[in-house]
């Protein structure tokens, strides 16, 4: 049951929404009789996202033709899944299609972005070696420097960093995954990343400082 309030907020299930994102929450719940059709409805305005996202992004990246389509076709599946997940903790604070279009733009970035961990490993190219020093409070170093520093950085973020600083460190400082976006995905706030960052910088260059790699 829907009622509106005088500043013309919808109200649905006990909380206020802006009249498009009510009419988003109310047929994209389980029990909406037009919920297989919101979700056609979205995830056309998903791909549309998730094609200019991989399209922005293909010139850093070795991804192009019917890969990167395809690319563009499973974010924006996996998104639509997601945010289908999550409606019931939609709180109406952003506009939906605000809310919805974070979540396409994450699986975007994780895609498509330098992943540091294979087989629970990190691998650095020389790309991802020069952005992480200036990531952590230095401007990239010389050449010469760069095999070292490598795997100075390849053992700070393996072994130096938790598994939650590493994946939001690796997300936002190497593979430009946007904080909102990334915030969205794990359930936090921009707070909470900013502060995952600060602690992830300090203990990288804690050990990169001790080890003589910067000054």
């Amino acid at each position: 049951m829907t009622t509106s309030d005088i500043s013309g907020r919808v109200l649905v299930r006990g909380r206020s929404f802006d009249p498009e994102s009510a009419a988003w929450v109310r047929e994209l719940s389980p029990d909406s009789s037009n919920f297989e059709d919101a979700c056609r409805r979205l995830h056309a305005m998903l791909i549309k996202i998730a094609r200019r996202e991989t399209a922005r992004r293909s010139s850093t990246t070795r991804i192009s033709g019917p890969e990167l389509e395809d690319l563009a076709h499973q974010a924006a599946a996996d998104a639509l899944m997601r945010i289908t997940h999550k409606i019931g903790d939609f709180r109406g604070d952003a506009q939906f299609k605000t809310w919805a279009f974070k979540f396409v733009i994450f699986e975007v970035s994780t895609k498509v972005g330098r992943h540091f961990w294979r087989d629970h490993r990190v691998s650095l190219d020389q790309d991802e070696t020069d952005r992480a020093p200036a990531a952590v409070g230095d401007e990239p170093l010389h050449q010469a420097q760069a095999v070292e520093l490598r795997a100075a950085l390849t053992h700070a973020i393996e072994n130096v960093l938790t598994e939650h600083q590493r994946k939001v460190f690796v997300a936002v400082a190497i593979d430009n995954v946007p904080m909102d976006a990334l915030a969205a995905r794990l359930d936090t706030n921009r707070n909470a990343i900013y502060k995952t960052m600060f602690d992830a910088r300090r203990n990288i260059r804690t050990y990169l400082v001790e080890n003589d790699f910067i000054t």
